[in-house]
């Protein structure tokens, strides 16, 4: 008997998950955060989920590259969800950091370019998943910054590893330290992004990338991300130092009090934070002077 012909494989490969959207069409993974009533803010779930659906490229090597982007129209990604990381503490916030880190490890570790397709706001973490992707293309209505001095946490996760190095120190201590955001014009001016393009142009000049990127030797593509890595590789030791500082700010009364102004719509209060300080500094200081540093029997009358 002769035999049947082959099925053919079909093109486009789904996987089913609760917070993202994961496909595998025309040899272009396809990650997004379907999170658009938070503005694709992120939680641990999330975090999870991205890391499984980008690993599993891995098992198909006719992936040419991957794509991150969120759903909607009106933000890549806010960061993480207040809601969830309200919940941190010294205690469990290492479960939170290492997802994040897992996440860019993933990202940087995979040998094919990862491209962030941004669309409206891309915030605080949402900018550092993006910092983590080898190409970054944005429409024009999107806007990239680092929130973390407003809402008091700390952008440890590859803004302060990465920003200096992209755009330069003193813009990225701008961009820090002062919370400024930049339109997608202006971040291709300052080489934060790769490209701008209208709204309405944005995944076909994505897709035109990924064609070109088709086009090229799969292994010249590894072994050149691989090389290119080399020296921000380097800064593992950074990620593990800011990992840990960061576990002191989760849970702590100013990360709460600035996620809290957030979600309220309010301006969040840190001076009381600075003024508390001086007052327990001055008392300390008066303590010095008062001999209250020495046993009891070996102070001064």
């Amino acid at each position: 008997m002769a035999k049947k012909p082959a099925a053919k494989k079909r093109s486009t490969t789904k996987r089913q998950y609760d917070d993202i959207l994961y496909e595998v069409k025309d040899q272009v993974a396809w990650a997004t955060i379907n999170r658009p009533r938070v503005l694709n803010a992120f939680r641990e779930q999330t975090l999870d989920e991205l890391i499984d659906a980008l690993k599993s490229t891995r098992e198909d090597p006719s992936i040419a590259c991957a794509v991150v982007t969120g759903a909607g129209d009106k933000a890549f990604s806010a960061g993480g969800d207040f809601y969830a990381m309200k919940r941190l503490t010294f205690v469990n916030g290492a479960m939170w950091n290492d997802r994040m880190q897992g996440l860019a490890m993933t990202i940087r570790g995979l040998p094919i370019p990862v491209i962030a397709m941004v669309n409206g706001w891309c915030m605080g973490g949402g900018h550092e998943l993006a910092l983590w992707c080898d190409l970054v293309i944005a429409s024009e209505n999107a806007v990239l910054g680092q929130t973390g001095a407003r809402v008091g946490a700390c952008p440890t996760v590859g803004a302060t590893q990465y920003l200096p190095r992209i755009i330069g120190e003193r813009l990225a201590r701008e961009m820090i330290f002062c919370a400024r955001r930049f339109s997608a014009k202006e971040a291709v001016e300052i080489g934060l992004i790769n490209k701008c393009v209208p709204q309405s142009e944005l995944l076909k000049e994505t897709l035109t990338w990924c064609e070109t990127i088709k086009g090229h030797s799969p292994q010249t593509l590894r072994m050149t991300k691989k090389s290119l890595n080399f020296e921000s590789d380097l800064l593992y030791a950074s990620w593990q130092h800011g990992m840990e500082l960061l576990a002191h700010v989760w849970g702590s009364e100013e990360s709460l009090e600035g996620m809290d102004a957030f979600l309220a719509g309010r301006k969040p209060d840190f001076q009381k934070f600075r003024m508390r300080n001086k007052r327990a500094l001055e008392d300390y200081l008066e303590g010095c002077a008062q001999d209250l540093n020495a046993p009891p029997s070996m102070r001064r009358k």
